[in-house]
């Protein structure tokens, strides 16, 4: 992954990105929604009268960042949303090994010596129940003719969560399920949000795949969408925040982890629609205890991330 992008985006995104760095007590590096690192950053420098300095954008731009900060590192925390991230930092050796006390209610899947998950997302249909079209409850729905040319897909190059999603329902019939919704008019459309606008003004009616904690935030200010989690299963993404051991604020660095899963930081990732990491904080959205998930080797998935992310752009066309 890092090769990829490091050919792609080294030279062009060096300059631009590191000018806008400014010196902070805490610099975090998120791939979360912005509204929710501004919230954590307001809550914890009220706490603890710690500043942070924080770069929000996708999990591809963050570690085009980071790789373009190779030579003077000042990210002290990353928040990805792809675990993937917090194994391929850890075989750099780049953690930071932390255990917060407040990480105790975290169930052992979503924690290692150097991560733990900030929240997990679940990964669904999004249906805008305006659209004409029957409302769907499985993948396989959205081959029928109903939704022809209606389907947008994101970008699995481009999220990590909707790589996920491809790599294990792909493994389950050899493509056959992506090759029927390319017959019937489904597209790429760029990373989550661009998947997803269309749907919500109408343009297309169901985004196959869709980040889910986005669409319910929708939902919730009133869009007329639904989103659907079918029974047969899909795929969480846990989003592991990490201390890097270049980092010189370490000890500001694991305050801010204590306070992003301290009942204060769970209750702002759960007002965010994301499933909150702690067992024990209440959130107004499905668990994974109310999801069926998909079997999958994970590690294996990722080994053949290159090969999987060709055959679909062969797929669909795709640069």
């Amino acid at each position: 992954m890092f090769k990829s992008l490091k050919n792609i985006t080294f030279g062009v995104v060096a300059a631009a990105l590191m000018a806008g760095v400014a010196h902070a007590d805490v610099t975090v590096y998120t791939a979360g929604p912005q509204s929710l690192i501004d919230k954590l950053s307001a809550g914890f420098t009220k706490q603890t009268g710690v500043k942070v300095n924080v770069f929000q954008a996708t999990t591809g731009k963050v570690m085009a960042r980071i790789e373009a900060e190779a030579a003077n590192p000042v990210v002290d925390v990353v928040i990805s949303a792809s675990w993937d991230t917090a194994n391929d930092f850890a075989k750099r050796g780049w953690l930071v090994n932390y255990s917060s006390p407040n990480a105790a209610k975290v169930p052992d899947f979503l924690k290692s010596e150097g991560a733990v998950a900030q929240g997990i997302s679940a990964l669904g249909i999004v249906w805008n129940s305006k659209s004409g079209t029957p409302k769907p409850s499985e993948w396989a729905d959205l081959t029928k003719p109903e939704y022809k040319d209606l389907v947008n897909i994101p970008d699995p190059a481009q999220s990590g969560s909707s790589f996920e999603l491809t790599a294990a329902l792909a493994g389950q019939d050899s493509w056959k399920l992506f090759k029927d919704l390319k017959a019937n008019g489904a597209i790429i459309a760029g990373a989550n949000a661009d998947a997803l606008n269309p749907v919500l003004q109408g343009a297309k009616a169901v985004v196959f795949g869709a980040v889910d904690y986005i669409a319910l935030a929708a939902q919730k200010k009133g869009e007329n969408i639904e989103v659907v989690f079918p029974a047969s299963g899909t795929v969480i993404a846990p989003r592991p925040a990490m201390i890097m051991n270049w980092s010189k604020n370490q000890d500001d660095a694991k305050k801010f982890i204590d306070y992003m899963l301290s009942d204060e930081g769970q209750a702002l990732v759960a007002g965010e629609m994301l499933m909150p990491s702690r067992t024990d904080v209440a959130a107004s959205r499905p668990l994974i205890s109310d999801l069926k998930l998909l079997k999958y080797d994970s590690a294996a998935v990722y080994g053949k991330r290159k090969e999987t992310l060709k055959t679909f752009a062969d797929l669909y066309g795709a640069k």
